[in-house]
């Protein structure tokens, strides 16, 4: 069983954690920036956001050791409003956002993230590796394309394939030095931690930034830095009032774009909280991670910044480098406050081609490898889910992949277990009563078959008991369908009993509810793990005392 992780553990090991907190404020600096472009907001608006949502989310949140900021995924959703409305719109709406997702963890709705089958998981997983690629290929583009993308970023398609499309790639020695430059931090990367003792003093990541930074101010390298991108430069964020109307009619402008932000951040999450759990074997807190987010949002909103959500990709350097506590979280965000306020000058001058490669290294490992080997071994239907989940993740958003992949599992179970009901016939040991056995799951998608196995006209004998022993009566279809074989065989002036059928389907049954005759089983009433986990991380004292 995945050990539970402590409410709040700010580090076992400080040095690394702060060290991996550092590099993760580094890879933050341009994705915030880029995702602001996205938005069509001034960039600080997005470097603010990078850091409410991830110190508040380090300290709050059901997770240590996950990175949360400023995201695509939830960018994407606020261009129609910034573009039509202004971006204090977007501030109200960030506000709200943040109040539907403090409701969800209240309500402990975080829980249902476990119902989301592995395929779908790994679609996820995939997915957001491919997107993270090629949100790195804009960094190849020249100069005079990527402030043309940025200029239109609220009229542009936002699909991640548009960069591999729309041209304006770096040419001759641009391009091959940009290259050279990523290839080589990640070859940093990966050598690193392999050179004893020195692969311990210091995380990878941060020493290929370091080197490859050096490199280039050193030999005075013309490619292109993160000053290239926007300035960083800043002063501390403010209070400030979302300045909208307030009146039912803003209600209704904001609260759609709401809903829409709080379930892609939400699910984004989440889905990241599930995977750290695997990666370490421990287990977060989903209410507790809903809260924080909730949290996180709603401060935004008062402070003049975008919101965000989990980031997979940042989340990742963390894990790998070896962050497990809120600590590298809480020096992330805290670096990138400093960056702003104190150092932006320096953090201008690191080269896109080291946060490029770092990146790159990030898609390697977050990629599922082995979903490829295991396309021949599993159920089509399951590799159908986890290609169709990749695919709509990269060509439209995460959230929307995620729904379209949990509804195809449910229609693809909901379907396989309405094969598997059958009816066994014998004979009872009282004189004309014919017994059918019923087997399997009685719901809304096998009441077809159910109703297709009797035929009370044809049927001999007088008395009939249909056997529940063996099924399970799961929805009110499967009700509606034994109250619609009652009446058939009462029409047919012949009686029908109803055995083993349980307390709580005899209290829904209507016509036939007086053809239950034998009850020798009781209904089991089981706990979810997910419930288990809950109470689990909102009452110590109650597990203490059992």
């Amino acid at each position: 069983m995945l050990r539970i992780i402590d409410r709040f553990q700010l580090t076992n090991d400080p040095k690394t954690d702060i060290l991996s907190g550092i590099t993760v404020a580094l890879a933050l600096v341009p994705e915030a920036i880029a995702f602001a472009f996205v938005a069509g907001v001034d960039p600080l608006v997005g470097l603010y956001a990078a850091f409410f949502v991830g110190i508040i989310t380090s300290v709050f949140g059901g997770r240590s050791g996950m990175i949360s900021g400023a995201t695509g995924a939830m960018a994407v959703a606020m261009v129609g409003l910034v573009a039509v409305y202004g971006v204090e719109y977007l501030f109200a709406a960030v506000a709200l956002t943040g109040i539907i997702q403090i409701l969800a963890g209240i309500f402990h709705l975080g829980k249902f993230i476990r119902l989301v089958p592995h395929p779908v998981m790994l679609g996820f997983v995939n997915g957001l590796a491919i997107v993270i690629f090629l949100a790195q290929l804009g960094q190849f583009k020249a100069q005079k394309a990527v402030e043309d993308m940025s200029a239109h970023a609220s009229e542009a398609s936002h699909s991640a394939l548009n960069v591999v499309f729309n041209g304006g790639w770096m040419q001759g020695m641009e391009m091959y030095l940009m290259v050279g430059l990523m290839l080589l931090t990640m070859a940093i990367i990966w050598l690193f931690p392999r050179i004893p003792k020195l692969g311990k003093l210091i995380p990878a990541p941060l020493a290929s930034i370091m080197i490859v930074t050096g490199l280039v101010i050193g030999l005075d390298l013309d490619t292109r830095t993160v000053g290239d991108l926007a300035s960083v430069a800043g002063g501390l964020p403010t209070f400030h009032i979302p300045m909208v109307p307030f009146t039912f009619e803003t209600l209704m402008i904001v609260l759609p774009i709401a809903f829409t932000l709080a379930a892609i951040g939400l699910i984004e999450s989440l889905l990241t909280l599930t995977l750290i759990d695997e990666i370490t074997e421990t287990r977060g807190r989903t209410s507790q991670e809903c809260l924080g987010q909730g949290a996180a949002n709603l401060t935004c909103g008062f402070f003049g910044a975008m919101g965000g959500c989990a980031m997979i990709g940042q989340s990742m350097i963390n894990i790998k480098s070896g962050g497990r506590g809120r600590l590298s979280g809480i020096t992330a965000a805290m670096s990138l406050l400093f960056f702003i306020l104190f150092a932006s000058s320096w953090i201008e001058m690191i080269p896109l081609a080291a946060l490029t490669g770092l990146m790159m290294m990030v898609v390697i490992g977050t990629f599922a490898w082995a979903s490829i080997r295991i396309m021949q071994k599993i159920p089509r239907e399951d590799a159908f889910v986890i290609l169709l989940v990749t695919g709509v993740t990269v060509a439209h958003d995460l959230a929307m992949a995620v729904i379209i992949g949990v509804i195809v599992s449910a229609l693809v179970y909901a379907w396989k277990s309405a094969q598997h009901i059958w009816v066994v016939e014998a004979r009872s040991e009282k004189e004309g009563h014919k017994v059918y056995m019923l087997h399997g799951s009685l719901f809304f998608g096998s009441i077809s078959g159910f109703k297709d196995m009797f035929n009370p006209k044809e049927d001999e004998e007088m008395d009939i008991v249909l056997d529940f022993r063996n099924a399970r009566v799961w929805d009110h279809s499967a009700l509606e369908a034994i109250d619609a074989l009652a009446t058939k065989y009462e029409e047919a002036g012949k009686k029908l009993h109803l055995v083993h059928l349980s307390p709580d389907c005899q209290l829904l049954l209507n016509k036939a509810k007086d053809m239950v005759e034998v009850n020798t089983i009781e209904d089991p009433h089981y706990r979810v793990v997910a419930d288990y986990a809950e109470t689990v991380e909102t009452d110590d004292d109650e597990i203490k005392s059992s």
